[in-house]
């Protein structure tokens, strides 16, 4: 599994995409992106964090950054989600999970002692160059939404 870090390019892919649309990273050039990965839609700690990636995406339109997320779920089950929750940014369907795989989000989970492989919520900042700023693993959801606000207001500055 590979592992990026703060400081790398952070890989470029095409997914489609829950607006109808092929998402190809390098697209946003120019531009910040917050790409959060999550393990499935509708589910409470993944609509939990979703809704508030949507609670504040004004905030982070209005500081120039993009918001994307990235679950293993079908265009189909995206666009329930977002539908039900009236999601603002594209969600991007990776059912093969290749894209998890190279930014080393796919891997051991553990659930009531069964482990399986799975998507680990993670959130990657991407600057305007395509260089990975900062990077959030593991992350538990609440609270995370606004610790990724207050690192891009920080990189900002």
């Amino acid at each position: 599994m590979s592992t990026l870090t703060a400081g790398e390019m952070a890989p470029d892919f095409t997914l489609p995409a829950s607006n109808g649309e092929q998402i190809t990273l390098s697209q946003y050039r120019g531009r910040k992106v917050v790409l959060f990965f999550y393990p499935q839609d509708l589910t409470p700690s993944c609509s939990n964090e979703a809704c508030d990636f949507r609670d504040y995406t004004a905030e982070f339109r209005q500081l120039g950054v993009e918001v994307l997320g990235i679950s293993p779920d079908d265009l189909k089950r995206h666009g329930k989600f977002v539908e039900k929750y009236t999601l603002p940014y594209p969600l991007l369907s990776d059912e093969g999970h290749r894209i998890a795989e190279l930014f080393g989000v796919w891997g051991p989970k553990k659930l009531y002692g069964r482990e399986y492989m799975g998507l680990i919520r993670s959130t990657f900042l991407i600057d305007e160059e395509g260089r990975i700023a900062k990077e959030w693993r593991n992350i538990k959801v609440k609270g995370h939404v606004q610790n990724v606000l207050d690192a891009v207001k920080a990189k900002k500055s």
